[in-house]
């Protein structure tokens, strides 16, 4: 599959749009990215399942430039829970190496794809919903905030993204204010790409028909394309994030995962078996 320009082109605007909303929503880009990079390979020649296992390892491998940048525009404005990112990423890092050194290898390209269409769509609706959380809940201890840590890491290794669309929903869930939410979640996106991207290079060495310019399962020209250009996005989203109302953002946010979540159940479906 040669790099032509059409790809190129391609890349680039995908790249601009996952780096807003980064900025905007906290959520690493990957929620973006999975679907339009296998929508991507999978006009290219490159199986239905193999295209989705590879859209999410170069979608989480993005996610170390993107988040990066999404974060420190964050943190310039005081938004960013340091406190969680400390209590949640040590649960984080130890489900994103079981997720992406073990079940990432084992699943097959369609059910991850239906995986993560469904989590989307159960996301979107909880973030859509105008019912306000309960004054009385509260974060839970160190012990919690470990396994909710495990959960997203997890997770996020499953389907490539960078944790924002479980960690918005489950701070704001625990009374986190959803700009502190979306600052902490970019935060987060962080170990969780870390982690993952090792896993993802490791359990895609010697598989067979991977595209050229492939590192185990990252697809080396989306990476470098999409990261360049999303870092000079997100610090954009990121100062509109903090303009917008909460109940808009909240809903900006659903309508977002609800359109993903459709077309990757669609994908799913579309290559089960392969």
């Amino acid at each position: 599959m040669p790099i032509d320009v059409q790809i190129i082109v391609e890349l680039t605007v995908l790249g601009l749009f996952v780096g807003f909303a980064a900025g905007l929503f906290g959520i690493g880009g990957g929620g973006t990215m999975v679907p339009l990079i296998a929508a991507i390979l999978s006009t290219r020649g490159v199986s239905g399942g193999l295209a989705v296992k590879m859209a999410i390892a170069t979608s989480m491998a993005t996610i170390v430039f993107t988040a990066t940048s999404s974060v420190w525009a964050h943190h310039r404005r005081g938004a960013v829970r340091w406190d969680l990112v400390a209590s949640l990423a040590p649960g984080i890092v130890a489900g994103s190496i079981l997720a992406s050194f073990g079940a990432f290898a084992v699943l097959k390209g369609w059910v991850l794809a239906l995986i993560f269409g469904v989590f989307l769509m159960v996301a979107g609706t909880r973030m859509f919903s105008s019912k306000p959380a309960s004054p009385r809940r509260h974060l839970p201890g160190p012990t919690g905030l470990f396994g909710a840590g495990g959960v997203i890491g997890f997770l996020s290794g499953l389907v490539g993204i960078g944790g924002g669309a479980i960690s918005v929903p489950f701070l704001a869930w625990c009374n986190v204010t959803v700009h502190h939410a979306v600052a902490t979640s970019a935060a987060l996106g962080l170990p969780i790409a870390v982690s993952n991207m090792a896993g993802y290079i490791y359990s895609g060495h010697g598989v067979t028909g991977l595209p050229p310019y492939s590192f185990g399962y990252i697809w080396l020209p989306a990476l470098v394309i999409i990261a360049v250009c999303s870092v000079s996005m997100a610090p954009l989203g990121a100062r509109i994030s903090h303009r917008l109302p909460v109940a808009r953002l909240r809903r900006l946010f659903a309508l977002l995962l609800y359109g993903l979540g459709i077309y990757m159940l669609y994908k799913g479906f579309s290559t089960m078996g392969t």
